[in-house]
């Protein structure tokens, strides 16, 4: 059994399935959710930040935008910087429907705090600084 890999892979699959029991009710798929929930904290950013991110394929990533905006959740503007790509936005109701994503996230990350030590915390953050340096991959340019 891999030491590291199995155990995040695994960790990452049933953290997907947590969430896409909640999101049923909002009508939108964890990773709709995820995305929602990334604006949040870094809004407006370009398309191919998202692409690099979250590893979508383009025009995967368009389906959900366009669904997404659809439903009135983002926005899409040209990118100031480079006139041949866009940014994405959360518009207003976007913001408040990130906030209620953003309250299920925290009541998890209280929930796995609650049940390990400070000990742990710092263990497994030095296990995700060795996974950044090993790989020296970096998925935000800012």
């Amino acid at each position: 059994m891999l030491t590291f890999l199995s155990p995040i892979h695994k960790a990452n699959r049933q953290i997907s399935v947590y969430f896409e029991d909640r999101l049923k009710n909002l009508e939108v798929s964890p990773q709709e959710g995820h995305l929602l929930s990334y604006l949040r904290s870094y809004a407006p950013c370009p398309i191919a930040e998202v692409v690099r991110v979250f590893g979508l394929k383009q025009s995967t990533l368009t389906s959900m935008l366009d669904r997404l905006e659809e439903r009135k959740l983002i926005g899409r503007k040209v990118n100031p910087e480079d006139r041949r790509s866009f940014v994405i936005s959360l518009t207003a109701e976007g913001r408040r429907f990130a906030d209620r994503l953003h309250k299920l996230v925290e009541e998890l990350e209280r929930r796995l705090g609650d049940m390990v030590s400070a000990n742990d915390v710092e263990g497994f953050r030095s296990v995700m600084a060795a996974i950044d340096e090993v790989t020296q991959v970096k998925l935000r340019e800012r």
